[in-house]
């Protein structure tokens, strides 16, 4: 069996990992970035009808600011951002399922507080609609160790849950000199192939956007990819 690796930062990369090894996959993690609160401070919330979050970390890393902010419903990307917000004192209004575009192309008109990484998908807006961003946190890349690189110079299979994470692994594997033909490589969406770039032995993208469809994927992929590379 192929290696499976996790490159995603902590605390997801250990719950990935772990679910990946309970489906029976060979799954390694190497978490490829460190992620650390930005100086921020909280504006006024009475301008804003709810706050967006995409990401968990922005509970996780927000700090003391995120007090000012807790009488703001929360409109949450997913199901572990919710359950974050939750447990850091906040009221969840709604639950996205497919990324932060179509929970935010189904708000009602108003003005909204995105808090956010440094990094961020960019929004379309709908007529009605406003959203001011907020950074709360922000992920450094980090180098590949030696045992990743190692391990990469064989066939293997990488997860990938972001643009960035899929950017940075690109980037380090063209400095490493990573074979890609080598590489196949299971994305959460579309976005994230696309900015992986090209020449990888294959690129598939999960069927909804969750860890459970990508491991459901890497599943699948394991079975396909070349021992060889291409």
């Amino acid at each position: 069996m192929i290696p499976v690796i996790v490159i995603r930062p902590e605390p997801g990369n250990a719950a990935t990992l772990a679910a990946a090894q309970a489906l029976g996959l060979d799954a390694r993690g190497y978490p490829l970035f460190d992620m650390a609160p930005a100086p921020w401070s909280a504006p006024d919330p009475a301008a804003y009808r709810a706050l967006l979050v995409g990401s968990a970390n922005v509970f996780r890393l927000g700090g003391a600011g995120l007090a000012q902010l807790q009488g703001l419903p929360v409109h949450a990307v997913g199901a572990v951002t919710a359950e974050t917000g939750s447990a850091a004192g906040f009221t969840v209004a709604s639950i996205g399922e497919g990324g932060l575009q179509p929970m935010v192309s189904a708000l009602p008109p108003g003005r909204y507080l995105r808090l956010a990484g440094e990094k961020r998908v960019p929004l379309a807006m709908p007529a009605g609609v406003a959203v001011d961003d907020v950074v709360v946190y922000a992920a450094a890349g980090l180098p590949m160790p030696p045992e990743l690189i190692q391990l990469l110079a064989n066939p293997a299979l990488v997860l990938l849950h972001s643009g960035e994470a899929a950017a940075h692994f690109a980037a380090e594997s063209a400095r490493v000199g990573v074979a890609r033909g080598n590489i196949a490589l299971a994305c959460l969406a579309p976005r994230i192939g696309l900015m992986a770039g090209e020449g990888w032995q294959n690129i598939e993208i999960a069927e909804t956007r969750s860890d459970q469809a990508v491991l459901a994927l890497a599943v699948q992929m394991c079975e396909k990819v070349s021992p060889r590379g291409h």
